[in-house]
């Protein structure tokens, strides 16, 4: 967590959500060129994996259908915005968050944000893909869906989560008329260079 000199209703706040296997100092390393006088919290999944690092939730390698165990990602869900909610009550906080998942971290950020848009304003979205079955209670309203502004970033070479998974998310958001850039880039299941400025661009 990273606190603000001065904070105010008007305080900007960036929520991270790493990736599987991983914590909450991976997301946090960007926060050196990102905005001064935001509130950047980075926050830890609840299970631990198997070799070090935590989870927001299981998943299955084996097929598509079953990569996200849907109940455990509905509760971190539940979490993650129980956090954000008790954060804003506790400094007073008025603005929308930003918030920002790379891969697990990602497909949350995707429910989180088209469920409760009003909630939020940037969203970035690294190395991830819009789960069908968790994305159950899109929100109905327009506007607050158009308000949004989404980073998507993937790599062209991600064997995790292939491209043409993430692609899909162009569909959806213009579908719900959400603003959004999608970028593709030459790597794998991270962020390269070219992609970690565009981002802290999008961000800043």
């Amino acid at each position: 967590m990273k606190k603000p000199a001065n904070i105010s209703p008007q305080t900007q706040v960036l929520v991270m959500l790493h990736g599987y296997g991983s914590n909450e100092e991976d997301l946090f390393n960007f926060t050196p060129n990102l905005p001064e006088d935001w509130f950047v919290i980075s926050l830890r999944a609840p299970k631990p994996t198997p070799y070090g690092g935590f989870s927001w939730f299981d998943i299955d390698l084996s097929g598509r259908d079953q990569f996200v165990d849907k109940n455990e990602a509905i509760e971190s869900v539940k979490g993650i915005l129980d956090f954000i909610h008790n954060i804003k009550q506790e400094y007073q906080l008025t603005t929308r968050t930003h918030i920002m998942g790379f891969s697990q971290g990602g497909i949350l950020a995707y429910c989180i944000a088209l469920s409760y848009p009003h909630l939020f304003d940037k969203i970035a979205i690294l190395n991830a893909y819009p789960e069908p079955r968790i994305l159950e209670n899109i929100s109905k309203d327009k506007r607050a869906l158009s308000e949004m502004r989404f980073f998507i970033s993937h790599g062209k070479e991600d064997a995790i989560i292939p491209l043409d998974m993430a692609r899909k998310a162009a569909d959806t958001l213009y579908d719900l008329g959400c603003y959004f850039s999608f970028r593709e880039y030459n790597s794998g299941h991270h962020i390269n260079p070219q992609n970690y400025m565009d981002l802290i661009e999008f961000l800043s």
